[in-house]
């Protein structure tokens, strides 16, 4: 038996202008089985997640090099 999935994220390289995902948004939305499209606001605990993610891959980086 196979696994259903009943969405999917799309995460996007960089936080974008909402009115520069517009043409992106209406491309998915035109997908074979996608019923809406919604984005995703960025907030301030999204970018401290982000930076402390990299802070963590930095320490990691700069003991690998030592």
């Amino acid at each position: 038996m196979t696994d259903r999935f009943h969405s999917l994220t799309v995460v996007l390289e960089q936080d974008t202008r909402d009115d520069d995902c517009e043409a992106l948004i209406s491309a998915i939305k035109q997908l074979r089985g996608v019923a809406t499209v919604t984005g995703v606001v960025s907030s301030p605990d999204s970018h401290m997640a982000e930076q402390r993610a990299l802070m963590t891959l930095r320490k990691k980086l700069y003991q690998a090099l030592e």
